[in-house]
C-alpha cells in the first residue's frame, strides 16, 4: 500500500478570491433552504411539464390518477353541455384530482430542481483557457483548452488555470481545488504517486508541473458531474423497482375492484327499486383514495433526494443504486494510511544504542535529513530541534554529496566532512555498517522489534561503520477515529483496516483505532480476494481508495468510494467520488444510504396504513345512499356522500404535499437494530397513518359543509 504524503499548505496569495474560486460557495453544494424560491419556481413549472402521459407512464399510480382526472373532466364537460346534475361537485373533484397529480409531480420536480441548481453552479466554473501545449521538439505552443486531446502534454506555472483533466507527469506543485471541493486549503499534486490527478478549472499556486491530458472536451470530470447532478444517469434501484411492482399490483387490484362496483350497484338498485348508482366522479375518487397514491407520488422524490443529500456532503454518486447499497453495507474496508492515520509518519523518539548519547544520535539523524523533503524527513529535523536545540545547518553542495532514497538501497543520507551519515530501514542500515567492518550492537535489534510491536516504524542511523541508534517513526491515528469506528459498529457494520505494513505494526494500529479486523501486507490481489470472500458470505462490502492499485478492489466492492485526489483509474473504478478526498466520508454516505431506505420504508408504511384508514372512513358514507344499511358504519358522521368523497380526495391530495419535506429531508437516522427500527416505523408511521385520515377527513368535511361547497 503506497504511503500518501502531503506538504504544509502555503498561504494563498491576496488575489486568491478574485478568480474562479469566487464563483462557488464554501461547499460545492451548499445547504440551500428546502423551499428556496428559485427552486420552488423551477419545480412548479416542471410539475406542469410532467403532466405528459408518456412521462407519467413511468409511474403507474400517478398515471392512473391522471387518467381518472382526465375521465372525470370529460364527463364534467359532457354534463355541462347536457345539463347534468351536481356540476359543482364534479368541478371540485376534477380540480382536486388534477392537483393530486401536480402535487406528486411537484415532489419529484423539487428533488430534481435542487440537482439542476447544483448543475448551474458547476457550469459557472467552466471556462475555456489557453493551454501551453508541448509540441514536437519540446516547443511550447499556446492553444485553446478546447483543442486539447487525450495524450497531449501541457505545462502549467504558478498562477495558471489547469486547462483540462489529467495526471501530473513531471514536477510537484500546490493546487487550489476550491472550485471543485469548495475548500480553500491548497493541496499537493505530484508525479508518480496516488496524488497525481488534476481537474480542469483548478489553479496552480506554486512551482511548475507538466500534465498529461486524460479527457477530451465534453468528457471532463466536471462535465460528468453536471450530467449526474442533473439526473441524466439516475436509474431506479432494485428496491425501488420492487416497490414499484408492488404498488402497480395494488393499483391493478383496486382498479378491478372499483370497475366491478358499478354493475353490482346497478343490480342492487334494480332489485331494491330505489337508490342511485355512483357517478363516474365518485368511482374515480374512490379508486384514487384506495390505491397507494401517497407513496406512489413520493417514491421517485425519495430516491433523487437521497442522491442530492450525498452531493451536499461533496460526494458524487454515479448511481442511485450505489447510495442505496451503502445503506445495506455489512463490511467496510478502510485504508490505514491517510484514512485511519494522518498519513504522514512523524519522528517521535530517538533511541541511542549503548555507548552513544541521544544528542549524538539526534545530530547525525538531523544532518542526514536536511536534504530529505518528505514529511518524515522534516519531522526528524523538527524533533532534533525541539528536544535537543539542534538547528538545521547549511551544508555546501560542493563539499558534500547527498544520497537520495531509492527502493534498492532503502536509505538516504549525506557524505560530509569525511563522514558517511545514513538513515533508513533497520536491516539496510545494519548491512551498511557490516559492509564497512562495523558491529551491530545487541540492543539495536531489541529496540527495532519493540518499536514495530508498538505500531511504529524503526529507522536506523549510522555514521560510517558506527551504528548510532534508532528513530521511532509513528503513524498517528486521527483524532476521534476510535469513536467513528464505534459508531460503525452500532450501525451493524464491521470495519477492516487494510495496510501494506507488517502484521506487528498493523496489529498495533488496529488496536489503537478500534477496528474489528485488519489485513496486513495487502497487495491489490489480497484486497480483491478479501472482498470476494466477504461477498461470497452474503455480505455487502464498501471500500475507500485512491491509488491505481486500489482500482480492482474498488470495482469489485458494492460501494467503491474513490478519492478525487486519486488516480484516474481509481475514480473510474469506483461508483462514488469524494470531492473532499476524506476517506472517512464513507461513514456519512452509509448513514445517508440507511436514511434513504428508512425514509422509503417509513412513507410506505404510512401510505398503506393511511389507505386502510380511508377505507373505513369514507366507504360507508360514499355508499350509504345506495346501501342504506352502511349508514350505521358512518362512525365519523360525515354529512353526505358528496362531502365524504370530496373530503377524502382533498385529504389525499394535501397529504402528499404535506409529506414532501419529509421525503426531501429524509427520516432522521438513528443507529439501531432491524427489529427496533421496524417497531419504531410501525409505532410512528403505521399508527400515525391510521389515525391521521380520521380527524383530517372529518375536519375537511365540516369545512365543506360550513362553506356550502358540498
Amino acid at each position: 500500500m503506497p504511503t500518501v504524503t502531503t506538504a504544509p499548505s502555503p498561504t494563498p496569495p491576496k488575489s486568491f478570491g478574485n478568480d474562479l474560486t469566487s464563483l462557488l460557495p464554501k461547499k460545492l453544494v451548499r445547504a440551500r433552504p428546502l423551499f428556496d424560491p428559485e427552486i420552488v419556481g423551477r419545480a412548479t413549472r416542471a410539475s406542469f411539464g410532467k403532466l405528459n402521459p408518456v412521462t407519467l407512464l413511468k409511474n403507474p399510480v400517478m398515471f392512473v390518477v391522471e387518467a381518472g382526472a382526465a375521465l372525470t373532466t370529460v364527463f364534467l364537460i359532457r354534463d355541462i353541455f347536457t345539463g347534468g346534475a351536481n356540476i359543482g361537485f364534479q368541478v371540485q373533484i376534477a380540480l382536486w384530482l388534477w392537483f393530486t397529480v401536480l402535487f406528486a409531480n411537484f415532489a419529484e420536480a423539487m428533488a430534481e430542481a435542487r440537482g439542476k441548481a447544483q448543475a448551474d453552479a458547476l457550469r459557472k466554473t467552466k471556462t475555456d483557457v489557453f493551454a501551453k501545449r508541448i509540441a514536437g521538439g519540446g516547443k511550447v505552443e499556446n492553444v485553446p483548452g478546447s483543442a486539447l486531446r487525450v495524450g497531449d502534454i501541457v505545462v502549467c506555472d504558478a498562477g495558471d488555470l489547469i486547462p483540462g483533466d489529467g495526471e501530473v507527469s513531471e514536477g510537484i506543485a500546490t493546487v487550489d481545488e476550491s472550485v471543485i471541493t469548495g475548500e480553500s486549503a491548497p493541496v499537493i499534486r505530484e508525479s508518480g504517486g496516488d496524488r497525481s490527478a488534476v481537474t480542469g478549472g483548478t489553479k496552480v499556486l506554486s512551482d511548475q508541473i507538466k500534465i498529461r491530458i486524460t479527457s477530451n472536451p465534453g468528457e471532463t470530470f466536471l462535465d460528468r458531474m453536471i450530467a449526474l447532478v442533473e439526473g441524466a444517469e439516475r436509474q431506479k434501484t432494485p428496491n425501488e423497482i420492487a416497490l414499484n411492482i408492488l404498488i402497480a399490483g395494488l393499483t391493478l387490484i383496486f382498479l378491478l375492484a372499483v370497475i366491478t362496483i358499478q354493475p353490482f350497484a346497478a343490480f342492487s338498485v334494480a332489485q331494491a327499486g330505489s337508490g342511485t348508482t355512483p357517478a363516474v366522479a365518485v368511482l374515480v375518487s374512490l379508486l384514487v383514495c384506495l390505491i397507494p397514491t401517497t407513496i406512489g407520488g413520493l417514491l421517485s422524490a425519495i430516491g433523487i433526494a437521497g442522491m442530492d443529500r450525498v452531493m451536499q456532503h461533496n460526494v458524487l454518486a454515479m448511481s442511485g443504486k450505489a447510495v442505496e447499497a451503502a445503506g445495506d453495507i455489512n463490511s467496510l474496508l478502510l485504508d490505514k494510511t491517510g484514512t485511519i492515520t494522518l498519513g504522514n509518519r512523524q519522528a517521535v523518539e530517538f533511541l541511542a544504542v549503548s555507548g552513544v548519547t541521544n544528542e549524538e544520535l539526534a545530530d547525525a539523524a538531523q544532518l542526514s535529513s536536511l536534504a530529505d523533503e518528505t514529511p518524515e524527513g522534516r519531522s526528524v529535523v523538527v524533533l532534533a530541534k525541539e528536544k535537543y536545540g539542534l538547528r538545521g545547518r547549511h551544508i555546501p553542495e560542493r563539499e558534500s554529496k547527498f544520497i537520495p532514497f531509492t527502493a534498492y538501497t532503502r536509505m538516504s543520507g549525506v557524505d560530509f566532512e569525511g563522514r558517511e551519515l545514513r538513515k533508513g530501514a533497520a536491516d539496510a542500515i545494519a548491512k551498511f555498517v557490516a559492509e564497512r567492518g562495523g558491529d551491530v550492537p545487541g540492543d539495536f535489534q531489541e529496540m527495532t522489534d519493540r518499536i514495530s510491536r508498538s505500531g511504529g516504524t524503526p529507522l536506523g542511523v549510522a555514521d560510517g561503520k558506527r551504528l548510532l541508534g534508532v528513530i521511532n517513526l509513528k503513524d498517528v491515528v486521527k483524532g476521534g477515529m476510535k469513536e467513528r469506528i464505534a459508531q460503525l459498529r452500532r450501525m451493524g457494520i464491521r470495519s477492516i483496516m487494510i495496510t501494506g505494513d507488517n502484521p506487528l505494526t498493523a496489529a498495533a494500529i488496529a488496536a489503537e483505532a478500534g477496528v474489528d479486523d485488519f489485513l496486513a501486507q495487502a497487495t491489490p490481489k489480497d484486497k480483491l480476494e478479501y472482498i470476494r470472500k466477504e461477498q461470497a458470505a452474503g455480505r455487502l462490502v464498501a471500500m475507500t481508495g485512491d491509488g491505481t492499485n486500489d482500482a480492482p478492489a474498488l470495482a469489485q466492492a458494492d460501494v467503491g468510494l474513490a478519492m478525487n485526489t486519486g488516480t484516474t483509474a481509481a475514480k473510474e473504478a469506483g461508483n462514488m467520488v469524494d470531492l473532499d478526498s476524506n476517506p472517512t466520508k464513507l461513514i456519512e454516505v452509509v448513514a445517508i444510504g440507511k436514511q434513504l431506505l428508512i425514509t422509503r420504508g417509513a412513507l410506505t408504511t404510512f401510505s398503506i396504513a393511511n389507505d386502510v384508514a380511508k377505507y373505513f372512513a369514507i366507504i360507508p358514507a360514499m355508499f350509504m345512499v345506495t346501501y342504506p344499511a352502511l349508514a350505521k358504519l358512518n362512525i365519523m358522521g360525515l354529512h353526505t356522500p358528496q362531502s365524504a368523497v370530496l373530503a377524502a380526495v382533498i385529504f389525499n391530495a394535501l397529504i402528499i404535499i404535506a409529506l414532501v419535506p419529509l421525503a426531501l429531508r429524509g427520516v432522521k437516522y438513528r443507529p439501531m437494530d432491524a427489529a427496533s427500527l421496524l417497531r419504531r416505523n410501525l409505532l410512528i408511521y403505521g399508527i400515525g397513518g391510521i389515525i391521521a385520515p380520521f380527524p383530517g377527513i372529518w375536519l375537511i368535511d365540516q369545512l365543506l359543509v360550513a362553506f356550502r361547497l358540498a
